[in-house]
């Protein structure tokens, strides 16, 4: 009899790290948690009630596969009020919604990646993007960050020109990035999108944390900025960063027009739709939810600040400050693992942080932190994180 077991793509998966720790949390209600991505608030009341008005009408039935046409219409909008600049409004044909921002990610890789495939990755990165790749049988190479003489994450871009080499495939970038709150700037989008184009390679760019960004402005760059709308790039996005929605598994792809059929047949085969009820709340966070946006960018800036702050105080830890997203990445001296480093302090800190390992190459020795709470709480993780090495 043959052995009932996954094919070797996804038996060669890694199991989460970060569910590794927060399993290790269990029983233990006092733990501070700031392993996962996602703030502490909940869904704006009005996004809520919007779905809510939704269900007492009834919209629980099938939608189209590419999601509701005004929903659509108001992403084009939005996306084109953000990135198309003086160029050619994004088209709601361009504009796919998904159930999740993870969804969209791998409808784009099942779109365009196959087994053999060489795939490039800035890292370190989450890891759900890799792995996709990698359950489609395209091998994954990667280019490293580094950290600058100012202390913050970096790309040599010209190394990473050198990796996409005319045989690859995709490369696969996610800025503002998760883990390391490193923002890849313009001038480097523009070198790598016009290397691509030269090449055929396809771009496929998770921009989930777009509007986190610190320096004031109201989003990062994006690969559409000043982007041909037919060119080899499809842009990843979701409704969970933005505007508090994790829970509603609700995001969108912008693409090439000539790609949305293939994608539409790939979205039946997935999900079918995103349940109605859930595309209305979206709708109502595209068309009013501007002022949410901005105040959860504050939020998330102020964390970011006061932690980066704090942990700059405590002997041995070293915080490299991000530009973006909602995290930061701290290494500790004479700390190198960081799997046993974060289950340490779940046993007896009761402080729950993602291991770097969990991020892959680079990550190893960090710790993640989400910067998504009040600075009371903040602080009283840090404060946590000082008594244990001071015992360590």
């Amino acid at each position: 009899m043959h052995p009932a077991v996954a094919r070797d793509p996804v038996r060669a998966l890694a199991a989460s790290r970060i569910r590794e720790v927060a399993n290790a949390a269990m029983g233990a209600p006092d733990v501070l948690a700031f392993w996962f991505g996602e703030p502490d608030r909940p869904t704006p009341s009005f996004i809520v009630d919007a779905g809510k008005r939704a269900l007492d009408a009834g919209e629980t039935f099938y939608l189209p596969n590419l999601g509701l046409p005004d929903l659509r219409d108001a992403i084009a909008g939005y996306a084109s009020r953000l990135h198309a600049g003086s160029g050619p409004a994004i088209g709601a044909d361009r504009v796919a919604v998904t159930s999740s921002g993870v969804t969209a990610l791998m409808l784009a890789a099942q779109a365009l990646v196959s087994p053999g495939d060489r795939v490039v990755a800035v890292v370190p990165l989450w890891p759900n993007l890799t792995a996709i790749a990698g359950v489609l049988g395209a091998r994954v190479e990667t280019v490293a960050l580094t950290i600058d003489p100012r202390g913050r994450w970096t790309l040599d871009v010209d190394r990473l020109l050198a990796a996409l080499t005319p045989d690859t495939r995709m490369l696969m970038v996610n800025s503002p990035g998760n883990p390391t709150g490193w923002v890849m700037p313009a001038d480097a989008m523009r070198s790598v999108r016009a290397h691509c184009r030269r090449h055929g390679i396809w771009i496929l760019s998770d921009e989930a944390y777009e509007r986190l960004v610190f320096d004031g402005s109201d989003c990062a760059p994006s690969f559409l900025d000043g982007a041909d709308p037919e060119e080899r790039l499809v842009v990843a996005n979701t409704f969970s960063k933005t505007w508090q929605m994790t829970g509603w598994r609700l995001g969108w792809l912008v693409l090439p027009a000539a790609l949305a059929p293939d994608v539409e047949k790939l979205v039946e085969f997935n999900t079918s739709c995103a349940p109605g009820f859930v595309q209305r709340a979206g709708l109502a966070a595209v068309q009013d939810g501007e002022p949410a946006a901005r105040a959860f960018q504050a939020y998330v800036r102020e964390g970011a600040a006061t932690l980066t702050g704090a942990l700059a105080q405590v002997p041995r830890v070293h915080p490299v400050t991000p530009d973006g997203a909602m995290y930061v990445l701290l290494r500790v001296d004479g700390e190198p693992d960081s799997l046993e480093l974060a289950k340490a302090l779940v046993r007896e800190a009761r402080l729950g942080l993602a291991p770097g390992v969990a991020f892959g190459d680079g990550g190893e020795g960090y710790l993640r932190w989400c910067v998504a709470r009040p600075a009371a709480t903040l602080q009283d993780g840090v404060d946590r994180l000082a008594r244990f090495l001071a015992t360590r």
